[in-house]
Protein backbone atom coordinates (compact mmCIF):
# COMPACT_ATOMS: atom_id res chain seq x y z
CA UNK A 1 0.00 0.00 0.00
CA UNK A 2 2.86 2.38 0.83
CA UNK A 3 4.41 1.82 -2.61
CA UNK A 4 1.08 2.37 -4.34
CA UNK A 5 0.58 5.56 -2.35
CA UNK A 6 3.97 6.91 -3.44
CA UNK A 7 3.25 6.06 -7.07
CA UNK A 8 -0.15 7.77 -6.87
CA UNK A 9 1.37 10.84 -5.21
CA UNK A 10 3.95 11.12 -7.97
CA UNK A 11 1.32 10.72 -10.67
CA UNK A 12 -0.95 13.36 -9.10
CA UNK A 13 1.97 15.78 -8.78
CA UNK A 14 3.01 15.30 -12.41
CA UNK A 15 -0.57 15.71 -13.63
CA UNK A 16 -1.08 18.90 -11.60
CA UNK A 17 2.13 20.37 -12.99
CA UNK A 18 1.24 19.34 -16.54
CA UNK A 19 -2.24 20.90 -16.46
CA UNK A 20 -1.36 24.11 -14.58
CA UNK A 21 2.39 24.64 -15.17
CA UNK A 22 2.17 25.75 -11.54
CA UNK A 23 4.94 27.87 -10.07
CA UNK A 24 5.64 28.82 -6.48
CA UNK A 25 6.33 32.44 -5.57
CA UNK A 26 7.99 32.59 -2.13
CA UNK A 27 7.52 36.27 -1.34
CA UNK A 28 7.61 36.37 2.43
CA UNK A 29 9.39 33.17 3.51
CA UNK A 30 11.91 30.65 2.28
CA UNK A 31 11.02 27.06 1.30
CA UNK A 32 12.74 25.45 4.26
CA UNK A 33 11.54 22.36 6.19
CA UNK A 34 10.10 24.21 9.18
CA UNK A 35 6.78 23.37 10.80
CA UNK A 36 4.05 25.69 9.53
CA UNK A 37 0.34 26.05 9.07
CA UNK A 38 -0.34 27.17 5.50
CA UNK A 39 -3.73 28.91 5.19
CA UNK A 40 -5.09 29.56 1.72
CA UNK A 41 -8.05 30.75 -0.31
CA UNK A 42 -10.45 28.01 -1.36
CA UNK A 43 -12.09 27.83 -4.79
CA UNK A 44 -11.62 24.19 -5.81
CA UNK A 45 -11.23 20.68 -4.44
CA UNK A 46 -7.81 20.80 -6.09
CA UNK A 47 -6.52 23.68 -3.96
CA UNK A 48 -4.58 21.65 -1.45
CA UNK A 49 -3.23 19.41 -4.22
CA UNK A 50 -1.73 22.40 -6.01
CA UNK A 51 -0.27 23.87 -2.81
CA UNK A 52 1.11 20.47 -1.80
CA UNK A 53 2.57 19.97 -5.29
CA UNK A 54 4.74 23.11 -5.22
CA UNK A 55 6.34 22.29 -1.87
CA UNK A 56 9.85 20.81 -2.07
CA UNK A 57 9.74 17.01 -1.58
CA UNK A 58 11.02 17.06 2.00
CA UNK A 59 8.42 19.64 3.00
CA UNK A 60 5.72 17.82 1.05
CA UNK A 61 6.29 14.64 3.02
CA UNK A 62 5.67 16.39 6.35
CA UNK A 63 2.66 18.48 5.24
CA UNK A 64 -0.89 17.26 5.80
CA UNK A 65 -3.99 18.92 4.34
CA UNK A 66 -7.01 19.40 6.57
CA UNK A 67 -10.14 18.38 4.68
CA UNK A 68 -13.77 17.41 5.10
CA UNK A 69 -14.30 13.74 5.90
CA UNK A 70 -17.71 13.82 4.20
CA UNK A 71 -16.03 14.47 0.83
CA UNK A 72 -12.85 12.39 1.10
CA UNK A 73 -14.50 9.31 2.60
CA UNK A 74 -17.34 9.28 0.07
CA UNK A 75 -15.83 6.61 -2.19
CA UNK A 76 -12.95 4.09 -2.08
CA UNK A 77 -10.89 6.15 -4.55
CA UNK A 78 -11.31 9.38 -2.60
CA UNK A 79 -10.61 7.53 0.65
CA UNK A 80 -7.35 6.17 -0.78
CA UNK A 81 -6.27 9.59 -2.05
CA UNK A 82 -7.24 11.44 1.12
CA UNK A 83 -5.96 8.97 3.70
CA UNK A 84 -3.15 7.05 2.03
CA UNK A 85 -1.73 9.46 -0.55
CA UNK A 86 -2.04 12.80 1.27
CA UNK A 87 -2.37 11.58 4.86
CA UNK A 88 -5.05 14.23 5.32
CA UNK A 89 -6.43 15.24 8.68
CA UNK A 90 -10.06 14.42 7.99
CA UNK A 91 -12.57 16.55 9.87
CA UNK A 92 -16.23 15.70 10.44
CA UNK A 93 -17.92 18.99 9.57
CA UNK A 94 -21.24 17.92 11.06
CA UNK A 95 -21.35 19.16 14.65
CA UNK A 96 -24.10 16.65 15.50
CA UNK A 97 -22.16 13.56 14.44
CA UNK A 98 -18.52 14.41 15.07
CA UNK A 99 -16.72 12.37 17.70
CA UNK A 100 -13.51 14.43 17.76
CA UNK A 101 -12.81 18.11 18.23
CA UNK A 102 -11.37 19.48 14.95
CA UNK A 103 -8.98 21.84 16.77
CA UNK A 104 -7.75 18.92 18.84
CA UNK A 105 -7.22 16.83 15.70
CA UNK A 106 -5.15 19.58 14.10
CA UNK A 107 -3.20 20.24 17.30
CA UNK A 108 -2.41 16.53 17.58
CA UNK A 109 -1.11 16.53 14.00
CA UNK A 110 1.13 19.52 14.81
CA UNK A 111 2.35 17.79 17.97
CA UNK A 112 3.26 14.83 15.78
CA UNK A 113 5.61 17.07 13.76
CA UNK A 114 3.39 17.71 10.75
CA UNK A 115 2.78 20.96 8.95
CA UNK A 116 -0.81 21.64 7.90
CA UNK A 117 -2.75 23.11 4.97
CA UNK A 118 -6.02 24.72 6.04
CA UNK A 119 -8.75 26.79 4.39
CA UNK A 120 -10.13 29.32 6.89
CA UNK A 121 -13.15 30.18 4.72
CA UNK A 122 -14.46 26.73 5.67
CA UNK A 123 -15.99 26.01 2.28
CA UNK A 124 -15.29 26.71 -1.38
CA UNK A 125 -15.83 30.29 -2.46
CA UNK A 126 -18.28 30.22 -5.38
CA UNK A 127 -19.04 33.94 -5.24
CA UNK A 128 -17.49 36.90 -7.06
CA UNK A 129 -15.88 38.12 -3.83
CA UNK A 130 -12.15 37.38 -3.48
CA UNK A 131 -12.66 35.79 -0.05
CA UNK A 132 -15.47 34.66 2.18
CA UNK A 133 -15.49 35.52 5.87
CA UNK A 134 -13.05 33.46 7.91
CA UNK A 135 -14.29 30.87 10.38
CA UNK A 136 -12.90 31.07 13.90
CA UNK A 137 -11.02 27.75 13.72
CA UNK A 138 -7.78 29.30 12.50
CA UNK A 139 -7.76 31.63 15.51
CA UNK A 140 -8.41 28.85 18.01
CA UNK A 141 -5.69 26.72 16.45
CA UNK A 142 -3.24 29.64 16.58
CA UNK A 143 -4.07 30.22 20.25
CA UNK A 144 -3.66 26.51 20.98
CA UNK A 145 -0.22 26.40 19.34
CA UNK A 146 1.07 30.02 19.52
CA UNK A 147 4.66 29.10 18.63
CA UNK A 148 3.73 27.75 15.18
CA UNK A 149 4.07 30.01 12.13
CA UNK A 150 0.90 30.63 10.11
CA UNK A 151 1.71 31.32 6.45
CA UNK A 152 -0.78 32.98 4.06
CA UNK A 153 -0.93 31.37 0.61
CA UNK A 154 -2.79 32.72 -2.40
CA UNK A 155 -3.71 30.19 -5.10
CA UNK A 156 -4.34 31.97 -8.39
CA UNK A 157 -6.27 30.77 -11.46
CA UNK A 158 -7.25 27.28 -10.28
CA UNK A 159 -10.97 28.12 -10.43
CA UNK A 160 -10.51 28.72 -14.16
CA UNK A 161 -8.67 25.42 -14.65
CA UNK A 162 -11.61 23.45 -13.27
CA UNK A 163 -14.78 25.60 -13.41
CA UNK A 164 -17.78 24.46 -11.39
CA UNK A 165 -19.71 21.71 -13.16
CA UNK A 166 -16.85 20.83 -15.53
CA UNK A 167 -15.05 17.48 -15.48
CA UNK A 168 -12.26 18.16 -17.97
CA UNK A 169 -9.57 20.60 -16.73
CA UNK A 170 -8.60 23.56 -18.89
CA UNK A 171 -4.80 23.97 -19.11
CA UNK A 172 -3.84 27.34 -17.60
CA UNK A 173 -0.82 28.63 -15.72
CA UNK A 174 -1.39 28.81 -11.97
CA UNK A 175 0.65 30.53 -9.28
CA UNK A 176 0.89 29.69 -5.59
CA UNK A 177 2.17 32.73 -3.67
CA UNK A 178 3.51 32.37 -0.12
CA UNK A 179 3.46 35.41 2.14
CA UNK A 180 5.15 36.40 5.36
CA UNK A 181 4.55 34.14 8.37
CA UNK A 182 2.45 35.43 11.24
CA UNK A 183 1.62 34.35 14.79
CA UNK A 184 -1.22 35.26 17.10
CA UNK A 185 -0.43 37.97 19.64
CA UNK A 186 -0.67 37.23 23.36
CA UNK A 187 -3.62 39.57 23.82
CA UNK A 188 -4.90 39.61 20.25
CA UNK A 189 -8.65 39.21 19.92
CA UNK A 190 -10.30 36.76 17.58
CA UNK A 191 -11.67 39.56 15.41
CA UNK A 192 -8.27 41.27 15.14
CA UNK A 193 -6.46 38.07 14.22
CA UNK A 194 -9.04 37.00 11.64
CA UNK A 195 -8.91 40.46 10.06
CA UNK A 196 -5.12 40.40 9.98
CA UNK A 197 -5.04 36.91 8.46
CA UNK A 198 -7.66 37.78 5.85
CA UNK A 199 -5.86 41.01 4.94
CA UNK A 200 -2.62 39.04 4.49
CA UNK A 201 -4.33 36.85 1.90
CA UNK A 202 -5.96 39.77 0.14
CA UNK A 203 -2.61 41.54 -0.16
CA UNK A 204 -1.16 38.46 -1.85
CA UNK A 205 -4.15 38.42 -4.20
CA UNK A 206 -3.52 42.06 -5.14
CA UNK A 207 0.18 41.38 -5.70
CA UNK A 208 -0.66 38.36 -7.86
CA UNK A 209 -2.98 40.44 -10.05
CA UNK A 210 -0.31 43.09 -10.37
CA UNK A 211 2.19 40.53 -11.64
CA UNK A 212 -0.25 39.11 -14.19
Amino acid sequence: MAFLSRVAAGAITLFARFITAVRADWQGIEPVPRQRVYFANHVSHGDFILLWTVLPPRMRRQTRPVAGADYWLKSPVRRFIGRDVFNAVLIDRNRDTRASDPIGQMADALDGGASLIIFPEGTRNETDAPLLSFKSGIYHLAKTRPDVDFVPVWIDNLNRVMPKGEFVPVPLICTVTFGEAMRVGDDETKEAFLTRARDALLSLSAASEGDA
